[in-house]
This record gives C-alpha cells, structure tokens and sequence, in this order.
C-alpha cells in the first residue's frame, strides 16, 4: 500500500513537473506582411510589400517576463529614385537593377513584457539578420551593393489569444548596410533598413 501511495505521489509530482515546464516554454510559428525599404540617398521612401515566415520560442522567466527568440525568413524590395542627385553620386546609369530584391535570415532576440496581462505584451531586443539573397543589386565592374549582414532594433507588440497570435513590430537597422566603396576608399553615403512586420501565427 505504501509503495504504491509512493507511485502516486511520483507520478503527479511528474505531472506537475510537466505542465510547469510547458508554461514556462512554447513554441509556435508565424507569417504574414513585411513592408520595407532602404533609408538612403537614392531609394524610394515608400514602404514596398513583402513577406516573412517564421518560428519562435517563448522562454517565461518570472511572472509578466520572459524573452522570445525567433528565426524569421522575410523578403522585400526596394526601389532606385531616378533623381540627378542619386547618377551624380553613384553613377545610377551603371546599376544593372534598379528594383533590387533583399531577402534576409533574421535571428530577433525579444523581451516578452506584460502590459496588464499575459495575453497583451510589448516586445523589445537586438535582430541580426544574414543576407540571402541569390542575385544582389549590382553596381558598375560587378561590385554588390550590400553587405551581407545587419544589425538592427526591434519594437512591437503582441497578442496571444489562446491559439492563435497576432503581431505588429517596427525594425529599424542599426548598421550601414552600403558595400560600395569608391576608388578612393571612401563609402560617402549609409543605407539602413526600415521594415514593418504585421505576422499573424499559431503558438503551440
């Protein structure tokens, strides 16, 4: 009798032990819009439309914190202003293209904060993102554009409903993400990117 109230005792420990692990850690995934664009001499200011798809894992710390990293694939494109400023400075009649495709693998590491409830959170950290595309914009004598990397800072909020969630966030590049460098050694002008995620997902 004993031993057996002793199983009993274990395996709901274990139960508990469970259930526990699984509120502090879930995993889901998200897609939805990406709006970006390049902030800099010679690219339009209008936000063109794209796409992202990705993961995440939400780690809670302590009561109304925890951290959220995520792996997120997206995709947009951006657009050359013919403007007289932009061909004296860069040459813009030796761009082979001029509507350039940036796809980007991004690693963003969030702050999960509580804004009166756990279903309502304010998002904050670092994103690092890894440049993938296949065909870069390219520049005069096949020097490319960008550089392979950014480093940038994230902002948004989140809503979890039961399943599904749904997300809004702002990513402003922090790093110059120019790779042109004149026969001088000089790189006169930065490029950041600015992009707007709207991402709707199911957190498991």
């Amino acid at each position: 009798m004993k031993k057996l109230f002793l199983a009993l005792v274990v395996i709901s420990g274990l139960t508990v032990s469970s259930a526990k692990a699984q509120k502090m850690i879930r995993f889901g995934f998200k897609g939805g819009a990406n709006l970006g664009k390049i902030d800099g001499t010679g690219y339009d200011d209008a936000f063109k439309l794209g796409w992202h798809l990705g993961g995440f894992a939400q780690i809670n710390l302590v009561k109304g914190f925890g951290i959220q990293p995520e792996l997120i694939y997206s995709s947009s494109k951006t657009e050359v202003k013919n403007t007289g400023e932009f061909q004296t400075e860069y040459e813009l009649n030796q761009v082979k293209e001029n509507k350039p495709k940036l796809d980007y693998l991004s690693i963003p590491v969030l702050a999960n904060i509580d804004l009166g409830s756990p279903r309502f959170k304010l998002q904050v950290g670092p994103q690092f993102s890894i440049m993938t595309s296949k065909k870069r914009n390219v520049f005069q004598e096949g020097k490319e554009a960008f550089k392979g990397g950014d480093f940038g800072a994230v902002g948004g909020l989140w809503l979890q409903l039961p399943i599904v969630n749904i997300s809004a966030r702002y990513v402003i590049g922090l790093s110059n993400v120019n790779d042109i460098t004149f026969a001088n050694g000089t790189n006169p002008e930065k490029w950041k990117n600015q992009s707007i995620q709207l991402g709707v997902g199911i957190t498991l």
